[in-house]
């Protein structure tokens, strides 16, 4: 495998299939700057830049050195924090974090520079960017400082997109050159990295004990976490028919290789409500790296994104190394906890729901701990579609689904039909779909949230959606009345 790190080009002859960036960063190369925190992408101490080239130019994003292979760093470009400097001078973000106090025991800074170096190359990438408070915010997200306090990081980041500074721009023509020069290589033995559904067949055909891997942000844990290794990898990545985003004939369809990224770009304009969870799955490193199909085929009770799609009607689609396809619906793929209707040779492929569900009212609630790069207690996703008749706006479709209540996400179908028929003003079928709500779900307790807090949790977000939904539809009718 042949990439660029920082100014150099490297060849690598056969790495195993289960290094890390951050293993070989500190260990191989011995570039120490990297720090290692948590192992988890949690922490983001081990932020690194991983850029592309497109069109003539590179486009970088911020990644967990961690859980990131370094395999993915095959034909692109890998920027550390050693590499920041130019010609003598500091990097920006460098350079503010010092005159604005933003570092005391050092640990975590490599990490905070990483991220703002990230969004000073994305400011420079887009002439009419602007970034305020909130974008420096979202680019530090996934950083997690111990004893400075975020309020000087901060104003280093907002001093930094001030003025962002061209002679400091990661895409030299040299690294231009140097990617562009990359035509033929391959990547570890052990790692395969299929560019074509065809391509992944025959892997899959060929090595049927591989692991599946698209962003890795779950999978890397095994190695870093329990210290398994993962000897052999398939990298769906690359492949370019699982990065399908279209609407076609009234249905969307989304290829399960689409990072959460690609996610919140395709529906930045469609919806505010997926918008703001999408926000809130792990970090922008998270985010850069994590994809649609892993949040659904790994089969975590609090996996996000499941009972967002429960509730939108979802179906997946199913390939094997023959080519052959199966659809079900989202509801018939989880059979219990961690286990899942994916037979031997089987991969995720697709993920495809109506258009208009995403047009109906439908709201999603993520309960954690913590806002910023943090796992669910509770994950609610509510869909209400209405009609006028004579007697108010009559529900039509109810779908009220749950993530952490049971050992898969679940729809609960009772309450839904507590709700269906009724207008959207009767608060006796408000009160009876949350008590259907309490019959039915029977959630554990954890250290994350208790079996009562969680039930109570449930029924409070059912009562925000409804609740949320007359508001919504009064205005409409005021707005209506004071336009007739």
């Amino acid at each position: 495998m042949k990439f660029v790190l920082n100014h150099d080009l490297v060849e690598e002859i056969a790495p195993a299939a289960d290094t890390t960036l951050l293993r070989y960063l500190r260990e191989t190369k011995r570039l120490c700057g990297t720090k290692e925190g948590c192992a988890s992408g949690d922490c983001g101490a081990c932020t690194v830049l991983l850029g592309e080239l497109e069109n003539g130019r590179i486009h970088y994003r911020t990644v967990n050195a961690c859980i990131t292979p370094i395999a993915a760093a095959n034909r692109r470009h890998l920027v550390t924090i050693e590499a920041l400097a130019s010609s003598g001078k500091l990097h920006p973000a460098q350079q503010e974090m010092l005159d604005n106090h933003g570092s005391q025991c050092g640990f975590c800074t490599p990490g905070f520079v990483m991220s703002l170096a990230g969004l000073h190359q994305q400011l420079l990438a887009d002439e009419e960017a602007q970034a305020d408070r909130a974008q420096v915010c979202e680019a530090i997200s996934g950083n997690l400082c111990r004893c400075t306090g975020y309020r000087p990081i901060v104003d280093a980041g907002l001093k930094m997109v001030q003025a962002p500074n061209e002679a400091h721009r990661l895409d030299a023509q040299a690294q231009i050159e140097q990617l562009a020069s990359i035509t033929d290589t391959d990547a570890p033995a052990d790692y395969l990295q299929p560019q074509s559904r065809k391509e992944l067949q025959q892997g899959l055909a060929l090595h049927p004990d591989a692991r599946l891997i698209a962003g890795g942000t779950d999978l890397l844990l095994e190695v870093t976490q329990q210290c398994q290794p993962i000897p052999k990898i398939i990298d769906l990545s690359g492949v370019k028919e699982l990065h399908r985003i279209e609407e076609c004939d009234g249905v969307i369809h989304l290829g399960a290789a689409l990072t959460y990224r690609e996610l919140e770009t395709f529906f930045a304009g469609r919806s505010s409500s997926i918008s703001a969870l999408l926000e809130r799955i792990g970090s922008r490193q998270i985010r850069n790296r994590g994809t649609l199909g892993g949040n659904i085929a790994n089969a975590s009770p609090i996996a996000d994104l499941p009972p967002l799609l429960l509730a939108l009607d979802a179906s997946i689609t199913l390939a094997d190394n023959r080519g052959a396809e199966r659809q079900l619906p989202l509801a018939e793929f989880y059979r219990g906890y961690k286990d899942t209707a994916l037979e031997i040779g089987e991969y995720l492929a697709e993920i495809s729901f109506p258009a208009r569900a995403v047009n109906d009212f439908h709201r999603a609630y993520k309960v954690s701990k913590r806002r910023e790069d943090d796992i669910s207690a509770v994950m609610a996703a509510i869909r209400l579609r209405t009609r006028a008749s004579e007697y108010g706006d009559v529900f039509t479709e109810v779908r009220i689904a749950f993530g952490g209540m049971a050992a898969t996400p679940v729809r609960v179908t009772t309450a839904e039909s507590k709700l269906l028929g009724c207008t959207r003003q009767d608060e006796s079928a408000l009160h009876a779909a949350l008590a259907a709500v309490a019959e039915t779900l029977k959630p554990i307790g954890d250290v994350r949230a208790s079996a009562d807090y969680r039930l109570q949790i449930a029924q409070n977000l059912l009562r925000s959606a409804w609740h949320a939904l007359n508001s919504e539809r009064s205005k409409n009718h005021a707005s209506e009345a004071l336009h007739a």
